[in-house]
């Protein structure tokens, strides 16, 4: 078929009007297409997760006889373990409480002010991520120390003998609460700057005082971002190894310390894999209230 040149020529080189060629093989359908994608990522996990898991697991109900639950039987009816495991909870709860309790007015600052000050603020909190925890955990161990920069200050104020706070639950839980401030603090920010000013200023148009607007307003708005960052100091608090076992006394142990235990000294992988097999399943627990009530989306839309 003729072509006509921009000069008004013709030309009888053909016109290729054929639709583009497919970047797979017209083998592979449509809905295959997505699994490719995600093989490599499928077989990382399964490589480097799922099959660990699975041994695991299977280390703790498979014992010289076959399949039993003696494990997980002696797990619950002593009240050793149910303590350590309530004790990790509660850790994992006062760490959360302090989380939200120093990250909301932080958050809020930056997310209401913005500016230098939010931008400030920001950046202080995410530097945190530019240092290795383990780093800051042996900085708290400096401060903490008998001889540290609180002892020193405390002396300083007339304090003879300051109190020994290094190796005691107090200060693992400040290892940790400094460790996870910042999730929580990035979570609210998320939320708050998405709260629209307008309503603000319609609720200080009405006549609300400045206090009222936040506890009628602004709080309920936040609230997402209370939630999601809750969820995500809470369940990582509950697997803390080396905050706890550096900054903590034996008498403040978690359940992650006891499984490292039960490996390292005692050398009994059937204890420590039915304990890593529970925190799993509290783990999984929590999960699943949170899906319930909340949905998991909302973790990443925070």
């Amino acid at each position: 078929m003729a072509q006509t040149m921009p000069d008004g020529a013709t030309s009888d080189e053909p016109t290729d009007h054929s639709p583009p060629r497919p970047l797979l093989s017209p083998g592979v359908t449509r809905p295959l297409r997505p699994w490719l994608l995600l093989a490599p990522a499928i077989v990382f996990v399964t490589g480097l997760f799922l099959v660990p898991l699975a041994g695991i697991l299977r280390l703790s109900v498979v014992g010289p006889d076959g399949f039993t639950l003696e494990a997980y039987g002696a797990f619950f009816t002593d009240p050793f373990y149910l303590r350590i495991l309530g004790r990790t909870l509660a850790v994992a709860l006062t760490v959360t409480v302090f989380c939200i309790l120093l990250g909301y007015p932080i958050a809020y600052v930056a997310a209401r002010y913005g500016g230098r000050l939010g931008t400030a603020l920001i950046l202080i909190v995410t530097m945190s991520f530019w240092t290795s925890f383990l780093a800051r955990t042996y900085a708290w161990m400096v401060i903490l120390g008998s001889q540290g920069l609180l002892s020193t200050v405390l002396r300083g104020l007339g304090w003879e003998e300051p109190p020994q706070l290094l190796f005691t639950g107090i200060a693992a839980n400040i290892g940790m609460i400094h460790i996870l401030l910042p999730f929580m603090v990035l979570s609210l920010f998320a939320v708050m700057q998405r709260i629209d000013p307008s309503l603000l200023k319609a609720s200080a148009g009405l006549g609300a005082t400045p206090f009222q607007t936040f506890r009628t307003v602004f709080l309920p708005l936040s609230a997402p971002g209370i939630i999601n960052g809750s969820a995500l100091v809470f369940i990582v608090c509950l697997g803390f190894y080396v905050t706890p076992e550096l900054l903590g006394g034996p008498q403040d142990q978690m359940i992650a310390r006891l499984i490292g235990s039960q490996i390292e000294q005692l050398l009994d992988w059937r204890e420590a894999a039915t304990m890593a097999a529970v925190l799993l399943a509290v783990t999984l627990a929590l999960f699943a209230v949170y899906d319930h009530f909340f949905g998991l989306d909302r973790l990443w839309r925070s």
